[in-house]
């Protein structure tokens, strides 16, 4: 069927364009295309550190003596599409869990299933509901597969994409292909995202907004706004979007080397939020005593940001990739994490060449930065969203994750993960710290 409808699609398109209003024509464009779709998953994730040294702790320390932690979420991903080239997508979730010492304490968090509205008790909310539109632009068509939010079907390579409603800013953005979902693939959020990407969201990482992408055969290129948080780092997000957003633009290029495909992504975001800035805090502090703290100093601001992100397939059981991130240092994280400079890289290995192939092994690194005056304020004894140790010994902070995923059914995945992470929290008198991780997956 598939050569057939390839065969029609060929007719139609080039050979005879006045052909395509014909029964024919319709079904070489309709075949194998999915109208409607449910897909479901549930994760578990299950986490535990040993005690480590720490010469002092403060407000916004990672515990140092032993502790253990847990998430829960799961989800329905339910699609429609009421005509071509338009769908719409909605998901409800339900969340639970226990972070890490409140989840504090480090720049590059363990586990990015991990809300910063955890709590032990079940909250059933919508995570999604978004509508997506194709306008084709002629050009070869290309098979889409049936996934989580996204119908089976045929799509030009040459077409505007309009996405607007309610999602996360990197279900678009920041893609890669081996470290990007924390359910499946690395579980720290330095390495499902650039890490210096303070990308608009609330604080279940989800925001309202739009973004427009124009692909054109191996390129692509997408902008979007967004709403950002009413307060940095909460849940209710502020509805002026003309007057605080999270912009952000995309280059995309995709390519071959050696006959396997890879992906670099240029990104560069802008966000515009009533934000704390470092400067200010310090300056008020040296005025009034006392530990300076940028709650008191909001006001209208800007952050500026970059980013790189590349894949590289080696074979087909193993790949490879790499980002790098800069964000301006100025002001507090306001939606993601406590990150300013960052660069990570890794590889993934498939289980084809010791007969498990659906298994996969992955090993990765991040190391993490903060700007010179993000670095005065923390040992002025300053505290952020996320981590504050009442005193400083900088030192970036550096990860390593490694993982086994194994298939343990058909549609099941059990993951052993383990991350050790040196100067936690950017502080070389505190760590390092060893987590161990225990991951079950279930998808349908």
């Amino acid at each position: 069927m598939p050569r057939v409808r390839n065969f029609l699609t060929l007719i139609c398109r080039r050979a005879v364009p006045l052909l395509a209003g014909l029964p024919l024509c319709a079904l070489a464009a309709d075949a194998d295309q999915e109208n409607f779709q449910a897909h479901f998953q549930a994760t578990y994730i299950w986490q535990a550190k040993p005690s480590f040294p720490a010469a002092y702790s403060g407000p916004k320390s990672l515990r140092s003596d032993r502790e253990t932690s847990y998430s829960f979420s799961a989800t329905a991903a339910l699609g429609w599409r009421p005509w071509r080239n338009t769908e719409l997508y909605f998901n409800p979730e339900v969340v639970q869990g226990v972070p890490l010492s409140g989840l504090s304490g480090l720049g590059g968090m363990s586990n990015g299933e991990q809300q910063k509205t955890s709590g032990p008790n079940p909250t059933f909310y919508r995570a999604r509901l978004f509508l997506r539109q194709h306008w084709d632009l002629g050009g070869e068509s290309e098979a889409v597969e049936s996934d989580v939010n996204q119908l089976a079907g045929l799509v030009s390579r040459r077409r505007l994409t309009l996405t607007a409603g309610n999602f996360a800013v990197i279900d678009v953005f920041d893609n890669n292909v081996y470290a990007h979902d924390p359910r499946t693939q690395f579980l720290n959020w330095s390495l499902m995202a650039n890490g210096a990407y303070d990308y608009a969201a609330d604080a279940r990482g989800f925001s309202w907004g739009a973004a427009l992408e124009y692909f054109h055969d191996d390129w692509a290129f997408r902008a979007g706004r967004f709403m950002q948080p009413a307060e940095s780092n909460g849940l209710p997000l502020d509805k002026r979007i003309f007057a605080h957003y999270g912009d952000q633009v995309e280059v995309e290029h995709g390519h071959r080397i050696g006959g396997q495909p890879g992906t670099v992504r240029l990104l560069a975001f802008r966000n515009r939020a009533n934000m704390g800035g470092f400067r200010d805090a310090l300056d008020a502090a040296a005025l009034a005593g006392g530990a300076p703290d940028v709650a008191d100093v909001r006001r209208e601001r800007s952050k500026v940001g970059y980013g790189i992100n590349a894949e590289q397939s080696l074979s087909p059981d193993v790949g490879m990739f790499a980002r790098a991130s800069w964000n301006d240092g100025k002001s507090e994280t306001y939606a993601f994490t406590e990150i300013e400079r960052s660069v990570s890289a890794g590889m993934v290995v498939k289980g084809a060449s010791w007969r498990r192939p659906d298994d996969a092994v992955g090993i990765a690194f991040a190391r993490n930065g903060l700007s010179r005056v993000h670095r005065d304020y923390l040992a002025a004894g300053g505290s952020g969203a996320f981590i504050g140790d009442g005193r400083l010994n900088y030192r970036p902070e550096t990860i390593f994750e490694g993982y086994y995923s194994f298939a343990a059914a058909r549609r099941v995945r059990l993951t052993l993960d383990f991350q050790r992470i040196l100067n936690p929290a950017y502080n070389a008198d505190r760590g390092p710290v060893s987590i161990a991780s225990l991951r079950l997956h279930a998808e349908y």
